[in-house]
């Protein structure tokens, strides 16, 4: 029994004066090394559920031995089980050797610390080229969601070096429910790849109106380099802050005041300046003040045309609205006001 009790020691990770205060062993682990790990009934009960069934269940003769077999991993993959069932601890490198095994027992013997805050972290880290398909089917097995998606990403992004793996093949040959749920995630992260990048596209084209309608009441309120109000003399100073898109707007407008196709409605950059000062007028709430030309006539108009209002336009006055309150919203608090202050002042005809 002394030499069971230095075993022990060794063990379970304890310290030589902490392992001396537990009681003698009263069970055995056997693996399948046939090596007979002495441990503590109470102990496996209290860490495992499953241990405790397997512990009070009924022997054929009461005197016998108390035995638990843990049998089809390595025997050092026990030990490491063992030892953690004792200290909560296993090292980086029983995790580097044994990571998978202590998974499956983490998942069989129902030790979720062991598994959540160990096995799956542990492994994730160790993911490769070469072993994601073997711990993506024992992720599955085991009930590790978080690592399962971890390997699906892997295999996704690299899928043309995973499918010339070993792990692959013999994923073809023996599952093949898995291989095409594989296929199917990949299917669906490419088309959220590409609802994202439409998302970023629409987002970016409502700033840049949102950023036209700021540049619009800017040019009509105070002027810029070119253009400005009609009763105003022109202040000099340099570009503003958005002058690359304050600039197109002011080419623009220099256009629509002089073009004779407007007339008969044959000119693209008229009909884009028509729907600039629409779309002004939409998100406009000071129309009374407002100095930005036909903002009311349009406002009368719209409310005259309310039942044949177009809903894809409504959709595009909101995106537009929801573009500039988050574009405000990521500027300083001293600005957000400045710019209030501009809007209250009321924004009128185009000197040119």
């Amino acid at each position: 029994m002394e030499d069971n009790h230095t075993i022990s020691v060794n063990l379970y990770g304890q310290s030589p004066s902490t392992a001396r205060e537990l009681p003698e062993p009263d069970v055995h682990i056997i693996t399948s090394g046939a090596l007979r790990i002495p441990a503590h009934a109470s102990i496996l009960a209290s860490v495992s559920p499953v241990l405790e069934n397997i512990i009070d269940r009924p022997r054929k003769h009461r005197s016998s031995e108390k035995v638990i077999s843990i049998l089809g991993v390595p025997c050092d993959a026990v030990v490491a089980f063992v030892r953690f069932l004792y200290s909560s601890r296993c090292t980086e490198e029983e995790m580097e050797k044994y990571g998978i095994h202590l998974l499956a027992l983490s998942h069989v013997y129902a030790v979720p610390q062991l598994k959540q805050r160990w096995c799956t972290k542990a492994l994730g880290e160790r993911l490769t080229i070469g072993n994601v398909v073997d711990v993506l089917q024992l992720a599955r097995m085991c009930d590790a969601p978080d690592l399962y998606l971890k390997c699906m990403k892997l295999v996704a992004n690299h899928f043309k070096a995973v499918e010339k793996t070993e792990g692959w093949r013999f994923l073809q040959e023996h599952d093949p429910w898995l291989e095409l749920h594989i296929l199917q995630f990949m299917d669906e992260a490419e088309s959220r790849k590409k609802r994202s990048r439409r998302h970023k596209e629409e987002q970016r084209l409502y700033l840049q109106l949102s950023e036209a309608m700021e540049c619009l009441e800017h040019i009509c309120t105070e002027g810029c380099t070119n253009v400005g109000p009609y009763d105003t003399e022109p202040i000099k100073k340099g570009p503003c802050s958005k002058f690359s898109t304050c600039q197109g707007l002011q080419l623009l407008i220099g256009h629509f005041a002089t073009c004779k196709k407007r007339v008969n409605g044959g000119c693209l950059r008229c009909k884009r300046m028509w729907q600039l000062l629409r779309l002004h007028s939409s998100i406009c709430d000071q129309s009374d003040s407002c100095r930005v030309p036909l903002c009311r006539q349009f406002k009368l108009r719209m409310q005259l045309d309310r039942k044949k209002d177009d809903a894809r336009w409504k959709l595009l006055v909101r995106k537009v609205v929801s573009a500039k309150a988050i574009s405000s919203l990521s500027l300083p608090k001293r600005k957000r006001e400045e710019l209030q202050e501009t809007h209250d002042r009321g924004i009128g005809s185009f000197r040119l």
